[in-house]
């Protein structure tokens, strides 16, 4: 199971190649050294430590970094909250750096200013020699520090688990700023750019929000739902709902062949749900494959109906929804679920589980699971940041 703060959402896409993308990146212990959140939703901002400023400075110059190296890039947008950081970035042209590259390259850049404010050498620079001394050191500490004369090997020549067990013996200041791993999204066209940018730019607001209504906009990475687990984001109590109904909609009408949402069933059936759903006691459960699915979705989105909306992808540490989606979690009308381990689910008329076809297929059995469930969902774990 994903619990790492980077999962590679795009395994086989080009790093090195031009691209937008979102990085998140996570302070060291979620330590809020970037700033302090204000309460105003109408109103939402961050108030700015000098470090966060300096982040935020760092991502800014990027191009001009990047340039010196031969790499072309653009950043669109930043936001430094009180313990992770957002930026959307553009690699305008193939590089010689990955962007994993650059990342680490501004993380260092962001490190290195943390420890010059604390009155370090940086630890990029720091030989580790210095701290190896007194009885708990271990041994291919003391080796490594040795493998260089006097002033011992850097930490930026240890590998990531020698550098990770470095730092749980050494103290806090020590350790870089940021988690070792980050998070990025790869945008897929100019729509999803500008709505990277909003997301970005909506931050401080959703945070507070979130602080505001911490029932309603709740992860929870490990829900079991009957016999499966789930990740979870929103209103949980939507489970407990005794009437839930699970919207499925074939993609063409099984006997006149026209588009379903077009036809006489469709509006038939619609019908009942929005009568079912008024009269108080239903909860929807769909996961809006299909276009009639996609209807019904949006219509509750935008009227408020109960809604339990079950995604593909799925939710970890740091998952957040999109705007729409968001708002209707914090007005208490929606649950997003996610399973894990879909594509493990059966194949579907021998398609192999792990294409489109058998995990929309899949989805909508889940969608009838949870709708006949009635029971009391059972929370292994929360994650509420």
């Amino acid at each position: 199971m994903i619990t790492t703060s980077y999962r590679p959402r795009n395994p086989g896409h080009d790093y090195y190649g031009a691209g937008t993308y979102l990085i998140t990146l996570v302070v060291s212990g979620r330590a809020p050294l970037l700033g302090r959140l204000g309460d105003d939703v109408k109103h939402p901002e961050v108030s700015l430590s000098h470090l966060g400023r300096a982040v935020e400075q760092a991502w800014n110059s990027l191009p001009e970094r990047q340039a010196a190296h031969g790499n072309r890039v653009a950043v669109h947008a930043c936001v430094s909250m009180p313990e992770h950081f957002h930026g959307v970035i553009e690699v305008l042209e193939p590089m010689r750096w990955s962007l994993g590259d650059i990342v680490q390259a501004f993380k260092a850049t962001c490190t290195g200013y943390w420890q010059r404010q604390q009155g370090l050498v940086s630890s990029s620079n720091r030989p580790i020699s210095v701290d190896c001394h007194g009885d708990g050191v271990p041994a291919w500490l003391r080796e490594k520090a040795g493998e260089h004369g006097s002033e011992g090997s850097l930490i930026r020549a240890m590998s990531k688990r020698q550098r990770r067990e470095y730092y749980a013996l050494t103290r806090r200041e020590r350790q870089p700023l940021f988690d070792e791993n980050y998070d990025d999204t790869v945008c897929l066209d100019g729509r999803h750019r500008e709505a990277m940018i909003a997301y970005v730019r909506d931050n401080p607001r959703r945070a507070i929000m979130r602080r505001a209504m911490p029932r309603l906009l709740q992860r929870s990475l490990h829900v079991m739902i009957g016999d499966r687990e789930y990740g979870t984001f929103g209103n949980l109590f939507l489970l407990r709902w005794a009437h839930k109904v699970a919207v499925r909609c074939h993609r063409r009408h099984p006997v006149t062949g026209e588009p379903y949402e077009r036809s006489d069933d469709f509006a038939r059936r619609r019908r009942q749900w929005v009568d079912a759903v008024m009269g108080g006691a239903t909860v929807l459960v769909t996961p809006g494959i299909s276009r009639g699915e996609q209807l019904m979705m949006r219509e509750c989105l935008a009227k408020g109906y109960p809604l339990i909306h079950l995604q593909k992808e799925p939710i970890t540490d740091y998952w957040k929804p999109e705007l729409r989606r968001f708002e209707a979690c914090a007005g208490g009308s929606l649950l997003i679920v996610a399973p894990w381990g879909l594509d493990s689910l059966p194949a579907v008329d021998g398609v192999p589980a792990a294409t489109d076809y058998s995990r929309f297929h899949n989805l909508n059995r889940l969608a009838a699971e949870i709708s006949a469930f009635g029971g009391k969902a059972k929370i292994l774990n929360t994650c509420s940041q």
